[in-house]
């Protein structure tokens, strides 16, 4: 089957213009208070396992963050905990072969403060983005897909230093209807890093 790549233009400058929007947001910030929520980046390693339709793709990645307080990307109130956070993920599957992978994404993430302590904080987090994959299982359709994901995580903190934190995430990518074939892959996904 032929891919043309030509359908996923509109879902490409739909997730750029998000994208710029939520960066050029960040300007906001002179005008912010000094007790505002600073921004965070990271990094992380990532490793995954598909699971469905098929269970044999292995795949390792390294990943890198910037997160915000939610209301000085989006200007609407906002919970408190709430966080928005624009993810860069580069890597390749390990088995059955070795293909490229490359994601952008945005997520929503909350902190779950009341079950904080002083050295856990979890969280729960979700969003989605645009994923290129250089393999396809029977029925995919397409190499660039959407990627939603969702997930539980929490940071911890040893020492006075910059907390670590692990993620453990469901990821689904499909080209949500745009060829005619749209067999989505389902995977588990985790993450290690830290925040600089």
């Amino acid at each position: 089957m032929t891919v043309h790549s030509n359908t996923f233009k509109p879902a490409v400058a739909f997730v750029a213009f998000l994208t710029v929007s939520a960066v050029s947001g960040i300007g906001f910030a002179d005008e912010a208070l000094k007790d505002d929520i600073p921004t965070r980046y990271g990094l992380a390693g990532v490793v995954g396992k598909t699971f469905d339709p098929v269970t044999d793709i292995w795949f390792v990645q390294l990943s890198g963050f910037a997160m915000w307080d939610y209301d000085r990307i989006w200007p609407h109130w906002a919970p408190d905990p709430l966080r928005f956070k624009v993810e860069c993920t580069a890597g390749a599957t390990t088995s059955p072969e070795t293909r490229a992978m490359i994601s952008l994404g945005m997520m929503a993430l909350y902190y779950l403060d009341f079950f904080s302590t002083s050295r856990l904080r979890p969280y729960l987090e979700g969003g989605i983005g645009v994923i290129y994959t250089d393999f396809q299982v029977a029925g995919q359709g397409s190499r660039f897909n959407f990627n939603p994901q969702i997930g539980f995580g929490t940071e911890f903190k040893w020492d006075s230093g910059a907390p670590f934190f692990g993620t453990i995430r469901l990821s689904h990518i499909s080209n949500a209807g745009l060829s005619s074939e749209n067999r989505g892959v389902n995977s588990l996904v985790l993450m290690i890093g830290r925040f600089w």
